[in-house]
């Protein structure tokens, strides 16, 4: 049975901000890939193309993590909270909106053999 869990966090700066948000994003991936359970880390920036048309946030995080435990450690670190207090929620900070969505890649009802421990 799969126990990571993937997160995709985007992310909708303020008129103007959009490279100084996405520089205080990158500056988040050094520490974060230092943490245990992390697996993957990456800001990305929207591009387009004919044949991905779809909507999106400018700025997105691609996230992948060992299980949910590393996932939520990673959530309640002091840098991580500081982010989110000073440039999402901060009224002066960089961020119109965003969103945080975490995924599984197990299917539902997936029967997986359970093994001793």
């Amino acid at each position: 049975m799969s126990s990571k869990v993937y997160c995709v966090a985007q992310f909708l700066p303020k008129e103007g901000q959009e490279q100084a948000l996405f520089e205080v994003l990158q500056s988040l991936e050094p520490n974060t890939l230092r943490e245990d359970g992390c697996i993957q880390y990456r800001v990305t920036r929207h591009i387009t193309s004919p044949f991905a048309e779809g909507k999106s946030f400018p700025i997105a995080f691609h996230e992948q993590w060992a299980d949910m435990a590393a996932f939520e450690a990673h959530c309640q670190r002091k840098e991580i909270a500081d982010f989110f207090a000073k440039y999402c929620q901060a009224e002066d900070g960089l961020a119109a909106d965003w969103n945080v969505c975490i995924y599984t890649d197990e299917p539902i009802d997936f029967d997986a053999p359970v093994f001793a421990k």
